[in-house]
């Protein structure tokens, strides 16, 4: 597997440039470009494989494109630091919609004083 914007080969079972954030390929195509860039924001973190799994397949079937970051490393180090759901930012706020009535066990990423003032999320 190949990231198609900076070219790194990954092993089989990668599906997401941890560098850069995108989608890998098969093979790379030597006329090709490297890929647009593409920034992503952190969502919600979980350390729950059930909720992991909703949450993916309700992403796919809205097509929004999204990684969670640490997922294979929470099998090896379990409860040292949850899977960040990554969502492409300009797909952020779809995402959040879609997975605002869900009841899952994780933690919404907020901003600290918007916490602060809201603690409960209402």
């Amino acid at each position: 597997m190949y990231c198609p914007n900076c070219r790194t080969e990954y092993v089989e079972g990668i599906r997401v440039c941890p560098d850069c954030g995108v989608t890998l390929i098969a093979e790379l195509n030597e006329d090709s470009e490297p890929s647009e860039w593409v920034e992503f924001e952190e969502i919600l973190t979980t350390f729950n494989a059930g909720d992991i799994a909703l949450i993916k397949s309700i992403l796919d079937g809205e097509d929004i494109t999204y990684y969670f970051s640490g997922e294979e490393s929470n099998y090896m180090l379990p409860l040292t630091q949850p899977p960040k759901l990554m969502v492409r930012k300009d797909q952020a706020e779809q995402a959040r919609g879609v997975l605002e009535d869900l009841l899952l066990e994780r933690t919404v990423t907020k901003d600290v004083e918007e916490y602060a003032e809201d603690p409960e999320g209402e």
